[in-house]
């Protein structure tokens, strides 16, 4: 059975999503030990809450290096809402905070006239899910054709680079990342563990993948 390292920096539904890679069929342990996470087949990052406390954690702990380290390695690796931002370089959500750099752009607030248009933040529901027609889909996402996933977000990533970019979404005609990919990264902006059949077959594809 595959051996999942479900990161946890204190923040975050670890619970709901520990519970829904079990069902995908893995064997889940909650890293708390940034030396601990190199003993792990796939790494997951789960994120609920803001960005500055998110990696502040990471770093705190060692975590940040540790995860870059077992990525290095070619561990396929997940991450989850606030886990896909931290990914990137930079955050604007309540000020300018640097992420850890593995996919190059930036985290950014949707428009400021949102709410006065008709459209409430955060971002929350159900919403598609717009595969990449520029390239290959991606083996993680291809479940996902045709399907919509549960969405609760009031940023957004914006990769420099739209190859990082391996799917899509809109919400008030503004359009953002709803899952970006590099290698043996792969990450959405949704909750899988939210998203009933389509979130599980996500996951069952994720420990099923060989990068």
């Amino acid at each position: 059975m595959t051996k999942i390292g479900l990161i946890n920096y204190g923040m975050g539904n670890l619970h709901s999503v520990a519970k829904a890679l079990e069902k995908a069929g893995g064997k889940v342990a909650l890293v708390s030990d940034a030396a601990d996470l190199k003993h792990y087949d796939r790494i997951v990052l789960p994120g609920v809450g803001a960005f500055r406390d998110c990696t502040s954690a990471l770093k705190n702990s060692g975590m940040d290096i540790a995860l870059k380290e077992a990525l290095a390695t070619g561990t396929p690796f997940l991450g989850i809402c606030l886990g896909m931002q931290v990914l990137m370089d930079v955050s604007y959500e309540f000020g300018r905070y640097p992420g850890l750099g593995l996919i190059p752009g930036a985290v950014k607030h949707f428009p400021a006239d949102h709410p006065e248009r008709g459209f409430k933040i955060p971002h929350m529901g159900w919403n598609d899910v717009i595969l990449s027609s520029q390239k290959e889909t991606h083996p993680v996402l291809a479940v996902l054709a045709g399907q919509q996933v549960y969405y609760v977000h009031s940023y957004c990533c914006m990769p420099s680079d739209n190859n990082h970019v391996l799917a899509a979404c809109s919400y008030g005609e503004h359009p953002f990342a709803a899952a970006i990919g590099s290698d043996n990264i792969v990450a959405v902006q949704f909750h899988p563990e939210k998203s009933q059949r389509a979130g599980l077959a996500m996951l069952e594809a994720f420990l099923q993948w060989k990068p």
